[in-house]
């Protein structure tokens, strides 16, 4: 299956601007065969976390019409990325997931808020997982942040994802962080783990370096340090094959871990 990664520039409180951007590599990436397209986090807004009550998509209604509309429109899936959204009187960072018939089949809020850059000032926490099926593949996604926590992924992977999508706004000082711990994640839950970082080197600093790696923790590509778009081909069959040469799971002891891990 061919994944189409749209490492875009977000420009920092543009929605307008970062609208326009996305559809237009949207329709591109779809025009080079991507069957699968996937945005980075907060696209249609940056950062601008204080900028929220005004930019802030009130319950995702402008986001899931231009994804719906388009997933219909060329027949491939969306991974949508996440999007700043506000419902009622609190901000949220949403993933919206829709398949090729414009049906949203996943949403999600970041669970895990980066206090560094002050989301948990600005954000509510989600608490719900984000498990979605685009055709037969069986896939889940998280935010940026979520990859440090290893449970979270791996509660995702033990309910059948084999793939894991990760939206980001990760940071240039941090990204040697951000390629160690995406291959972890990919070699311990034994799945392919596509990732997409956003670029901004004016009021942000974000550098790109998306990454799809698979389960033996081989890097297929690594997105440049500048706005680009890249169709990859990915063998989501590999998956059965790795997880049946070294059988982890089954391996596990999670009477054991699950003493420990609740204290």
């Amino acid at each position: 299956m061919k994944i189409g990664c749209i490492q875009l520039n977000v420009g920092f409180g543009k929605v307008e601007e970062n609208f326009a951007r996305a559809e237009e590599k949207i329709r591109e990436v779809v025009q080079q065969g991507a069957e699968i397209v996937v945005l980075p986090e907060m696209w249609n807004t940056g950062y601008a976390l204080e900028k929220l009550p005004e930019l802030a998509d009130v319950n995702g209604e402008r986001t899931k019409t231009f994804l719906t509309n388009l997933s219909k429109e060329l027949g491939v899936h969306i991974v949508g990325g996440s999007v700043s959204t506000q419902k009622g009187d609190k901000f949220y960072n949403t993933m919206y997931t829709f398949n090729k018939n414009g049906e949203l089949v996943g949403e999600y809020s970041k669970a895990h808020l980066f206090r560094l850059m002050d989301e948990h000032l600005y954000l509510e926490a989600g608490d719900e997982m984000n498990r979605f099926a685009l055709d037969d593949l069986e896939a889940a996604g998280v935010i940026c942040y979520d990859i440090r926590f290893p449970e979270w992924l791996r509660a995702h992977a033990l309910q059948g994802a084999k793939v894991l999508f990760v939206p980001a706004q990760w940071p240039t000082p941090r990204i040697d962080h951000w390629k160690t711990l995406l291959q972890a994640r990919a070699i311990e839950n034994q799945c392919f783990v596509i990732a997409v970082n956003r670029i901004s080197k004016k009021v942000e600093n974000f550098n790109g370096q998306s990454m799809i790696i698979q389960p033996w923790g081989e890097v297929l590509w690594t997105g440049a340090e500048d706005e680009e778009i890249a169709v990859i081909d990915v063998d989501f069959s590999i998956v059965d094959e790795v997880r049946g040469r070294i059988p982890v799971y089954d391996d596990r002891r999670p009477t054991l871990y699950d003493g420990i891990l609740q204290k």
